[in-house]
């Protein structure tokens, strides 16, 4: 199958350096006007320009100084967030109850919903039977989302949801969602340490 190219296969991001060579696959140098047009627009309506605005003043005020809690917690005040919502995986749930108090401590309301509440069996909404070896009840993100829609939180931050179940909480949260923690229970939630070592250790069992 023919692959079509684009950032991914190219990698110098001139489009970040301003500089002036450009592979003629580019996505900047070919980018339909209208596409980029409307993307434009979007920014403004107001709710959308302001997080665009606090998030740029998050990085560029802590860049390489703040751990990613600690800027999450200055995107929330640049918000003027006052309710903040916790989707959490039941397995890291301790996790999010620090992260609950430390929020709790600089003045924030803090809701928290686990990824197990409503204790639904998979099997009720056709998920094979086999998936019971990991725990009868499901991870219900939909729940999770309704939830913390019903509490009318400002900003929700998630931690540790499943590949997937991530998925259906950003498609279902009425607030906007920022992701704390990624579950990667094999690399002790760094994800990024299987893409370090996919060219060494890992390299076997990342082949197709």
């Amino acid at each position: 199958m023919e692959q079509k190219h684009s950032c991914i296969d190219c990698g110098t991001v001139n489009c970040n350096k301003m500089q002036s060579s450009y592979p003629p696959f580019c996505l900047t140098t070919n980018i339909d006007p209208t596409l980029l047009d409307s993307a434009m627009e979007e920014y403004n309506d107001p709710t959308i320009r302001s997080i665009a605005i606090a998030a740029a003043e998050v990085e560029t005020e802590n860049y390489c100084k703040m751990t990613r809690l600690e800027e999450t917690i200055e995107f929330a005040k640049k918000l003027n967030a006052k309710k903040i919502g916790i989707a959490t995986c039941a397995g890291l749930i301790q996790e999010s109850r620090t992260v609950a108090r430390i929020f709790r401590e600089h003045g924030f309301e803090v809701f928290g919903v686990a990824c197990k509440c409503g204790t639904q069996k998979k099997t009720s909404i056709g998920v094979p039977e086999f998936c019971n070896a990991t725990g009868e009840n499901m991870c219900n993100p939909i729940l999770q989302a309704k939830y913390l829609n019903a509490e009318e939180t400002d900003l929700n931050i998630l931690i540790g949801l499943c590949v997937g179940h991530d998925s259906m909480f950003y498609k279902f949260a009425d607030a906007p969602v920022t992701t704390l923690v990624s579950k990667d229970r094999v690399m002790a939630h760094n994800t990024v340490g299987a893409i370090y070592q996919a060219d060494k250790y890992y390299s076997t069992k990342l082949e197709p």
